[in-house]
């Protein structure tokens, strides 16, 4: 049994309508789709992570032809979307590849950042023949970069910081230049510098990465 974790991504807008729903809002992004499912008809149903405005999250479904029915709930900036919806778009694709050829979704689905392309990174469990193959029934123009690939083990903590693809390159370069050495090998500003930021940005990310690895962290003790 073989575990494949993969990022997906593409150029175009063939991916979730749902999605793209919150694309040209800066108020409310989804981090996440923790299940979706088709239902009855041509119809599925989605379980999605939002970060932002949950109120504006609320009036953009409410405005859009593609939902017939939606519900949201969270506190403060974090909340959880249940959509019903006519179609999942290249979600949907990638689902059928993977249900065809009997692999299994280890969910989430998680965004990630990739410029001006759209990408989900996924683990998926099932036999090696079977993983190649749901590989070559990829669409044209999805591309897949491999990030992991071993032997399926249940017992493995698989608790992770919930990492942009922005932050863990600039966490992957502060480890690298050594920031995190004792004493200190380089400074934000010179971080800032190699990967040509703003030194108030790196600050604030490396904040922001420095949170989340603490709560990882602490969930795995729990």
């Amino acid at each position: 049994m073989r575990a494949a974790t993969v990022t997906l991504s593409w150029d175009d807008d063939r991916g979730n309508p749902i999605a793209d729903i919150f694309g040209g809002s800066d108020a409310v992004t989804i981090d996440a789709i923790r299940y979706v499912h088709p239902v009855h008809g041509e119809r599925y149903v989605e379980l999605l992570e939002l970060r932002g405005d949950l109120e504006r999250a609320r009036t953009l479904l409410e405005a859009s032809s593609e939902t017939i029915e939606h519900d949201v709930a969270g506190e403060d900036d974090r909340g959880v979307a249940y959509v019903q919806c006519r179609t999942v778009g290249l979600v949907g694709d990638f689902l059928s590849i993977l249900w065809r050829r009997e692999i299994v979704v280890d969910w989430p689905l998680k965004y990630v950042e990739g410029g001006s392309n759209r990408g989900l990174e996924l683990t998926v469990i099932g036999s090696s023949r079977a993983i190649q193959r749901a590989v070559a029934d990829l669409p044209e123009g999805v591309d897949l970069d491999l990030r992991r690939l071993g032997s399926y083990d249940p017992d493995v903590d698989r608790t992770t910081p919930d990492l942009t693809e922005r932050q863990r390159e600039l966490f992957e370069v502060a480890i690298r230049e050594g920031y995190y050495e004792v004493p200190r090998e380089t400074t934000q500003r010179e971080l800032a510098e190699t990967l040509d930021l703003a030194t108030g940005t790196v600050g604030e990310h490396l904040r922001r990465i420095e949170a989340r690895l603490a709560t990882a962290y602490a969930t795995s003790l729990e």
